[in-house]
């Protein structure tokens, strides 16, 4: 089944030095845009991290340090790659918990200010997961009957979910075509972060799920305890979670 879209959507996968989204770097990255009612594109590039590339992570991607010697820098592709992905929605496997934060603090560490906001999250992975429970190799061969080649090249793998995807939508009828319904499906919570330390509750609020003040609005926590935030900034969280609580904190000197 064909996708129903309404704006563009881009499926992405990243190849990385390894799994920690604040501090490691992508070395490949893969975007397939689709833009109604049938215009495709693609962004793919190597991409040099600027630090060496474990071989642990090597094992499993085979890129090497030598493979992206001479390749450009995140900071080298960030303008157009963000001016390519300006006004998508984003899609991809395992997306929404990984690629999707990581490439948000790669943005921000070169001080691209890209907009995560008022854009739907498509996760193919948390479909499966949620109708089937398994790999995106294993999610190939079940909705699409075919074998993954080239698997952890970012390539193979970006065209693999936007297969995926719409053998999903062939099969389970209960799935509305319908790209903000598919986002509401992919997502386990309304995470506000990324990360998942602050989350909007029902009523729309920022709220922390992490620590003491579990349950209670950021807001409120900042104005009654200000040494929280300080706390935060100089702490070990991803950037973009750093940058949601300044919004936060800036927001509440307008009131």
């Amino acid at each position: 089944m064909e996708l129903n879209l309404r704006r563009p959507i881009a499926f992405l996968d990243l190849e990385t030095t390894g799994i920690n989204v604040s501090g490691d770097r992508i070395v490949e990255i893969s975007v397939l845009k689709l833009t109604p009612p049938d215009k495709q594109e693609w962004f793919s590039t190597r991409v040099n991290p600027e630090m060496p590339i474990p071989p642990r992570s090597t094992a499993i991607h085979g890129i090497t340090d030598e493979d992206v010697v001479g390749a450009p820098t995140f900071r080298e592709i960030a303008k157009n790659l963000a001016a390519f992905l300006e006004g998508a929605d984003l899609a991809g496997y395992n997306a929404i918990k990984f690629d999707i934060p990581l490439l948000a603090e790669e943005f921000l560490r070169v001080n691209i200010d890209f907009s995560f906001r008022k854009r739907r999250y498509v996760d193919p992975q948390v479909i499966f997961h949620k109708k089937e429970q398994r790999t995106l190799a294993a999610a190939y061969q079940f909705y699409c009957k075919k074998e993954l080649e080239d698997a952890h090249s970012s390539k193979a793998d970006t065209q693999a979910t936007y297969e995926v995807l719409k053998a999903q939508l062939d099969r389970y009828t209960d799935l509305e075509n319908d790209i903000e319904k598919l986002a509401d499906f992919s997502s386990f919570n309304n995470i506000a972060d990324f990360a998942g330390r602050i989350i909007f509750d029902e009523n729309g609020v920022e709220t922390f799920n992490f620590g003491k003040y579990k349950g209670r609005a950021v807001e409120k926590v900042f104005a009654e305890d200000p040494s929280y935030y300080s706390w935060m900034m100089n702490g070990d969280f991803p950037l973009y979670t750093k940058k949601i609580i300044t919004e936060i904190k800036l927001r509440s000197f307008g009131k």
